[in-house]
């Protein structure tokens, strides 16, 4: 399946934005997909996911509250609503699918399809 992000953007702090994670060539629906994010001069970090096993969404501390991940399947898409964004959430944000189990599923290597990424960009 292939991963095509989008939604990213300038925006103020306290202010919100939507990323999409859209599949084609394939489905969600046999995938736990997650939203990481990389920002300058730091790893990548988990985000959040939404679990296949049991349809639950799974978050970093930083992001808790603010964030949610959703599932489209009539839009055959992920999403990423983000909410009183701060500008530490400054970051190139990319979507990954695969099969990781629940008590792994921030580690990164076991996502096996990666979209592009999309800059989001929060300024203070």
């Amino acid at each position: 399946v292939q991963l095509q992000a989008s939604g990213g953007g300038l925006v103020q702090a306290g202010g919100s934005l939507r990323l999409s994670c859209a599949a084609s060539g394939g489905t969600f629906r046999s995938y736990t997909v997650a939203w990481f994010r990389q920002a300058p001069g730091k790893e990548r970090e988990f985000v959040a996911a939404s679990a296949i096993q049991n349809m639950h969404a799974y978050y970093d501390d930083s992001v808790k509250g603010r964030f949610t991940i959703s599932r489209d399947s009539a839009r055959n898409t992920v999403n990423l609503q983000m909410n009183s964004l701060k500008p530490e959430d400054t970051a190139v944000y990319v979507c990954g699918a695969g099969r990781p189990i629940i008590s792994a599923i921030s580690s990164q290597a076991l996502y096996g399809n990666w979209g592009q990424g999309t800059l989001v960009t929060v300024s203070s």
